[in-house]
C-alpha cells in the first residue's frame, strides 16, 4: 500500500514524480490507478502554487485563436470595428475596450481573464 502525503517541498515533489513514473499506465479501476490519479492531483496543486503559469498576452491570444480558426483580420471587424481599428489593436496601438473584450470572449471563446490584461508592447518596440 502506497502512502500518499501532501507535496510541500521540492524534495516531496521529486519523490512524487519518481513514484508517478512507477504508477504510469496503471490499469483503470485498480488501486494503482487510483493512487496515480491522487498523485497527479497533488502534483498539479503543488505546481499551481509554486510555479504559476503566466497568462498569455491578449493580442497573442487573439492571433493564436485566429490561426486556430483560420480567421482573417476582416473576420475580426464585426468584433472590433473597422479595418483600421483591427489593425491598431493587432499592432498594439490601441487597447481593447470592454465591449470588444465581451465580443471576443463570446464569439471566439477567448477567456476574459486573458483579454482584460494590459497589452504588452511589441517585442521589437521594447
Amino acid at each position: 500500500m502506497i502512502e500518499l502525503k501532501p507535496i510541500r517541498t521540492e524534495a516531496d515533489y521529486h519523490a512524487a514524480t519518481a513514484l508517478l513514473k512507477t504508477l504510469w499506465g496503471a490499469e483503470a479501476g485498480t488501486p494503482e490507478a487510483d493512487n496515480l490519479d491522487r498523485l497527479v492531483t497533488l502534483g498539479d496543486d503543488y505546481e499551481s502554487a509554486n510555479d504559476p503559469v503566466d497568462l498569455p498576452d491578449p493580442i497573442d491570444a487573439i492571433i493564436f485563436r485566429m490561426e486556430q480558426q483560420d480567421l482573417t483580420r476582416k473576420d475580426l471587424e464585426p468584433l472590433l470595428g473597422s479595418r483600421g481599428r483591427v489593425a491598431e489593436i493587432l499592432n498594439r496601438k490601441r487597447p481593447l475596450s470592454l465591449e470588444m473584450i465581451r465580443r471576443l470572449h463570446s464569439e471566439l471563446g477567448i477567456p476574459a481573464e486573458i483579454l482584460i490584461q494590459p497589452i504588452r508592447p511589441a517585442k521589437d518596440a521594447a
